[in-house]
């Protein structure tokens, strides 16, 4: 097997999904590693099922949960095509900053597309502007 790739980072108050898995009804391509506590809540597809077709705000729920993971999805895509690294670093501070308490570099790294090293010189240039 090749490098573990970080395609996501979801923090504290994230609802963290595979939409497209679970529709499909088939596995996941990702693998999900929880690096703090977190709680787990499951259901199956009948049940989601049954809920979309019998409760007006569950139907609504999902809605969003599909609309904004297709917005953060579409946004790293031109983040990752549009910005330097070190973009992609300020922002990823500056939004969500306490993932860099709970979260390895070495992971931080993967998620921003660089190598370890890159992301030490990276922060070091950020720190001293």
């Amino acid at each position: 097997m090749g490098n573990e790739v970080t395609t996501n980072i979801f923090s504290s108050d994230c609802f963290v999904n595979d939409f497209l898995a679970f529709f499909k009804q088939a596995p996941a391509n990702e693998n999900y590693q929880a690096l703090t506590n977190c709680k787990i809540w499951r259901m199956d597809f009948e049940t989601v099922q049954n809920n979309f077709h019998s409760h007006q705000e569950f139907r609504e729920f999902g809605r969003l949960m599909l609309v904004t993971n297709y917005a953060i999805l579409h946004e790293r895509m031109l983040g990752m095509i549009k910005n330097t690294a070190e973009q992609r670093y300020s922002k990823l501070l500056e939004k969500h900053p306490a993932i860099f308490q709970n979260v390895p570099l070495k992971i931080i790294a993967s998620y921003l597309g660089v190598t370890d090293t890159s992301l030490s010189r990276i922060r070091k240039e950020v720190a001293q502007k």
